[in-house]
């Protein structure tokens, strides 16, 4: 395996030594996180293990990193320069002043294969994933798979949602998380060295609880820089990962479908819409949100063929939010849908009006609409949505049960 170190003396002598050793080739040796990056072009390793701290590793290590497809291993010898790597995403850690048989095992894939997860729900088969997308303009994507997130952990089902936008990743601040170490991100480099696993999954993610519902969270990149962690395949893997974990999995995706990069002369060069693509592609359920207004609706219908041309479902359900008459005259709701029928051939639209008071104390309390405003009619909306749409099976067995035992009870 060719080996690049990026590490204090005298661990770089002593790794160049084990690693020769054990029978791998170590093709550069760089003194900070700079001289790393400039080397990487030239000696193309499979590896780099680099020193926890500001000067061996950094956001554009792992981005340079990434794009090169060379895996990263972080040595940490102290508490700070542990937080340090998974600050910034890395949570690939070996004990840099232990023997160097944890690095070996890091390099050479010997940690225990992960067991096969239990089966997720009911269904006694994969979890299902639903992704939330829209067109550009503030449509109310996130707000929409948060909403959902939390009400399908309510109606009983374990859930993750995940913020896989590469462009503004917004889940963390919404939900007052810290997005300094982003979960998703971090998913795909453990999936990337096969490493990611439930345990993986929960160590990483950051588990939201309201009032009477919780659910896990996997936020998104702070940096938009950052986007070519999320490649497609290494975004495919978590998302496989994560129907083995959790029994539905909600993505909040980017606005952007265009694939215009693959014409560029590099065809394996990343592509910033890859996560998106990826998790639309993977979905079993999309949730496509435009908003009620004339601007909203126009982006939306423009955009609405090229989902088609996306995901691999017939299971598309369309969102119509923020619907209201100050916008779109009287008889909102009507208009709404009879422009989605006559300009899109769009029937049957979920329609969630706009409720500013409820979105606001959402946002100020750092919340779901489900703790924020519980009796909003936007709220209300998006339960119906849930229940009816997403997972009516579940509810129509439970109410078949609970009718069964009141009418076992009267007689």
């Amino acid at each position: 395996m060719r080996i690049a170190l990026a590490v204090p003396a005298p661990y770089d002598d002593r790794y160049a030594r084990e690693a020769l050793r054990h029978g791998h080739e170590v093709v550069a040796s760089a003194h900070d996180a700079e001289q790393l990056a400039a080397v990487l072009d030239a000696a193309r390793p499979d590896v780099a293990i680099v020193w926890g701290s500001a000067r061996y590793l950094s956001y554009g290590t792992l981005s340079d990193c990434d794009i090169r497809g060379v895996r990263v291993l972080a040595a940490v010898a102290a508490d700070d320069e542990r937080r340090y790597a998974t600050g910034i995403g890395l949570y690939d850690l070996v004990d840099g002043a232990g023997d160097w048989e944890a690095f070996e095992s890091a390099l050479v894939g010997e940690r225990a294969a992960a067991p096969d997860a239990e089966p997720g729900g009911e269904r006694g088969n994969r979890g299902v994933v639903i992704a939330v997308w829209g067109p550009a303009g503030s449509p109310g994507r996130t707000t929409m798979a948060i909403s959902i997130a939390a009400e399908i952990a309510a109606a009983g089902y374990s859930v993750v949602l995940g913020d896989v936008d590469t462009h503004s990743a917004s889940i963390a601040p919404a939900l007052g998380l810290t997005d300094e170490a982003p979960g998703f991100a971090a998913a795909c480099r453990l999936a990337g060295a096969e490493s990611l696993t439930r345990d993986e999954l929960e160590r990483i993610g950051q588990r939201y609880r309201g009032v009477d519902s919780s659910f896990w969270v996997l936020t998104g990149i702070g940096q938009p820089s950052r986007w070519p962690e999320l490649s497609a395949d290494r975004v495919r893997s978590t998302i496989d990962e994560c129907r083995r974990w959790v029994e539905y999995v909600v993505l909040d995706t980017a606005s952007s479908l265009e694939n215009d990069e693959e014409i560029v002369s590099d065809m394996f060069a990343p592509r910033r819409n890859a996560a998106t693509l990826a998790a639309l592609g993977e979905a079993d359920h999309v949730i496509a949100v435009g908003a009620g207004d004339p601007i909203g609706l126009a982006r939306f219908l423009r955009a609405h063929g090229d989902l088609a041309d996306v995901v691999t479902t017939d299971a598309i359900t369309v969102v119509a939010n923020k619907v209201r008459a100050s916008a779109i005259g009287l008889n909102a709701s009507g208009q709404v849908t009879q422009t989605l029928a006559r300009f899109g051939g769009i029937e049957s639209p979920v329609l969630v009006p706009w409720d500013q008071v409820a979105a606001d104390a959402a946002i100020l309390g750092g919340t779901t609409l489900r703790d924020a405003a519980p009796r909003s009619a936007a709220r209300l909306a998006i339960q119906r949505l849930v229940t009816e749409r997403i997972v009516p099976s579940r509810i129509a067995a439970s109410r078949s049960r609970s009718a069964g035992i009141i009418g076992r009870w009267r007689r």
